[in-house]
């Protein structure tokens, strides 16, 4: 199986940047301790925009990265970021092998 790459970019509305940027901590090392199947989850600040911030990870399988996102941390990550986003972009890639 074909690991699964993930870029996920949010824009946090400014009111709630400081809010949203301790849950995206919070994410990565609940990520990093409890998930299977994780080879990258980086967190990137966007130079050129501000309030931006990207996920890159790399999951083992499909599987994996679905069990990422049943998983109570997850589940709670969103609820607590709930209404606070200007936007999310979520691209699911496979590399090609070329």
């Amino acid at each position: 199986m074909k690991n699964i790459i993930v870029v996920a970019k949010i824009k946090i509305k400014p009111e709630f940047e400081e809010v949203v940027f301790n849950e995206l901590v919070k994410l990565y090392k609940k990520t990093h301790e409890n998930d299977k199947g994780c080879i990258q989850y980086d967190l990137h600040k966007c130079l050129e925009e501000s309030n931006s911030y990207t996920f890159v990870e790399t999951w083992e399988t499909k599987e994996y990265l679905t069990e990422h996102e049943n998983k109570s941390h997850f589940q709670e990550f969103l609820a607590n970021i709930e209404n606070k986003l200007e936007s999310v972009q979520i691209n699911k890639l496979e590399k090609l092998s070329i």
